[in-house]
């Protein structure tokens, strides 16, 4: 249960008049304000903030942004009485529409949470109950609004459905989150958090999962609401995101802030050190062929760094500019001294999957070879995860076929398969899905690793971990203990463990900020230039897609309507729906190097 310690004048109240009674907010006063907001975890050992302070006024959107682990979203949840089991939360104000709540009681807390602030959370899966329908989910959250009947809660949950871009939002109203892709359970959840109309929304990676086009729908909607006085408190590792929404921005770092201003103030002219690398970090077309990561200068004595990832921006002295990525040069592709074209190591051809009442692939073809990388992109249901489930060989096509190194692989017995597993790995979207909750971290990337030594095995698995920026000390955790951005860590050493010819990328770093995000990019290209690994890569953001491809395929409703070289599709896109996608990419307002259709 989380304590709040009440760090107050003496003889003030709040949460409650000396009757019990519950005090109303006030429509006056800011929608939050914290002073000196400091959260612990005493059983761990952990300050996760430390001395936090700021406000958000009415229809003000407040961003905080910074690297996993930063404090953000403790900070966030701390408005809620959420910051988590064992944590000790003391303030010197701590005020929500005016009261006091350092006195809530559960109570109180329970009280304020959808009526008066409602939340996002950055996993979908997680947040919405598997055992109740998608409607069932939202007319809960109904339930607390002060003057909708029950009978009227029907027409709402579908009109909310349709407001966040949910396509027949009558049938998604009565299905289950895991018949959902991740962009439609996200957007389900933002329905839910504001169902009741709350005067505050915490949006804690509200645009993780959403493809650019619903991304902007939902930017759209978010900016309505303020207009007509609703308060945001935006967590963000999308800096062209908080760009285009916030008023103020908050930097963050090892629980503290050490920057705050305006959007147009951090995000173009940033004062901080750490702020600069952030924006360093965002990938576009400008940044092709370089390193987004910048190394820092290692302290005296300080082992070198694991090849080819530098350590965590902001870890210390800047150091020297990073050089061009090994084999790509910018605007070129994959460099002419690269590994021959003529021998594909993954070859589609004709692949189509139908449903009941629906086609979700349909004639698909594509050549991906040694060393190369091949964006997928397109809207949330427009087949790119079915195309990376038939090329893994866990779903059947129902016509054509793929071949990995010159083999048939699909439409063969798993037991063929089985020995060319390794050869074909996967980077997905959700790792907490994929992991057995009840293995520790140092297992799990252990687990593909049967033909190493038991002990081989564990070396190689921390150094794996290392290699991905991951402290030792992971090693002994379990998946649900880490965050977002450590889980896809995870994920991703897993997935190299075995040196496999092609990875399959689903959105591998969409739950990761920007500086990490770096470094796994800049990872994932040394490992082209080192061993001549292809990568199958699907995405919802353009700029990681423009920044790492060489070619890209563009799907909508199953069909690929525009393929080529990179630059060609995202510069000067032909299809018309190629253009909507380059024309929702939101910008960095202000910074020089984001050229036209690029984050």
């Amino acid at each position: 249960m989380t304590e709040i310690a009440d760090r107050r004048a003496p003889g003030t109240y709040g949460g409650t008049t000396a009757g019990g009674e519950e005090r109303g907010i006030d429509a006056a006063s800011p929608v939050v304000s914290v002073a000196d907001l400091r959260v612990a975890f005493p059983a761990a050992g952990v300050e996760a903030v430390r001395g936090v302070s700021f406000t958000i006024g009415p229809g003000e959107c407040v961003a905080i942004v910074g690297e996993s682990g930063s404090g953000k979203s403790v900070t966030a949840r701390s408005l809620l009485g959420l910051a988590g089991p064992g944590a000790v939360v003391t303030a010197t104000r701590l005020e929500l529409g005016g009261r006091d709540a350092r006195s809530f009681r559960p109570a109180d807390w329970r009280r304020l949470r959808g009526r008066h602030a409602g939340l996002v959370l950055q996993d979908a899966l997680v947040s919405l109950d598997p055992l109740r329908t998608v409607g069932a989910e939202i007319s809960e959250a109904l339930a607390a609004h002060p003057s909708l009947p029950r009978g009227g809660r029907t027409a709402r949950v579908l009109e909310l459905l349709e407001a966040v871009g949910v396509p027949e939002p009558a049938v998604r109203a009565r299905q289950h989150p895991h018949q959902l892709s991740g962009g439609l359970r996200q957007r389900a959840l933002i329905a839910s958090a504001i169902a009741a109309e709350p005067p505050l929304v915490i949006a804690d990676e509200p645009t993780t999962a959403l493809d650019v086009t619903v991304q902007a729908q939902i930017l759209r909607l978010l900016a309505e609401r303020r207009a007509g006085g609703t308060s945001l408190l935006l967590i963000s590792h999308d800096l062209a995101v908080v760009s285009s929404i916030a008023d103020r921005v908050l930097v963050m770092k090892d629980g503290t802030v050490v920057e705050e201003g305006t959007a147009g103030e951090v995000l173009t002219a940033p004062a901080h050190p750490y702020t600069r690398t952030l924006l360093a970090a965002v990938p576009s077309a400008a940044s092709r062929g370089t390193r987004l990561s910048r190394p820092a200068v290692p302290a005296a004595n300080a082992a070198p760094p694991a090849a080819g990832l530098a350590r965590p921006a902001g870890g210390g002295t800047p150091g020297p500019a990073a050089p061009p990525v090994p084999g790509r040069g910018a605007d070129t592709g994959p460099s002419p001294a690269g590994p021959p074209r003529s021998a594909p190591v993954l070859t589609v051809s004709g692949l189509s999957v139908s449903y009941p009442g629906r086609r979700a692939v349909d004639g698909v073809s594509f050549a991906l070879h040694p060393g190369e990388t091949l964006g997928l992109v397109g809207e949330s249901g427009s087949g790119k995860t079915t195309v990376a489930r038939l090329v893994l060989g866990l779903l059947a096509p129902s016509e054509g076929e793929v071949l990995l190194g010159g083999r048939r692989w699909s439409g063969v017995p798993e037991r063929r398969r089985r020995p060319y597993r390794s050869a074909i790995q996967l980077i997905s979207q959700n790792p907490l899905d994929s992991f057995d909750p009840r293995l520790t971290v140092a297992r799990l990337v252990a687990e593909p690793l049967r033909g190493l030594p038991r002990g081989r095995r564990a070396e190689r698995a921390l150094e794996l971990l290392d290699r991905v920026g991951l402290p030792p000390e992971t090693a002994g955790r379990h998946p649900r203990e880490l965050s977002g951005g450590q889980r896809q860590r995870v994920a991703i050493a897993r997935a190299l463990g075995p040196r496999p010819e092609v990875l399959v990328c689903d959105e591998p770093v969409s739950a990761l900020d920007v500086s990490i995000q770096a470094q796994v990019l800049d990872l994932l290209a040394d490992i082209q230039a080192e061993e001549g690994t292809a990568l199958l890569f699907i995405s919802h953001d353009l700029g990681v897609v423009h920044h790492l491809s060489d070619r890209v395929l563009v799907m909508k409703d199953g069909r690929v309507v525009e393929e080529g070289e990179v630059d060609e599709v995202f510069l000067r896109p032909r299809h018309p729906y190629t253009q909507a996608l380059v024309a929702a990419v939101p910008r960095l307002t202000g910074a020089a190097s984001q050229p036209s259709g690029a984050r």
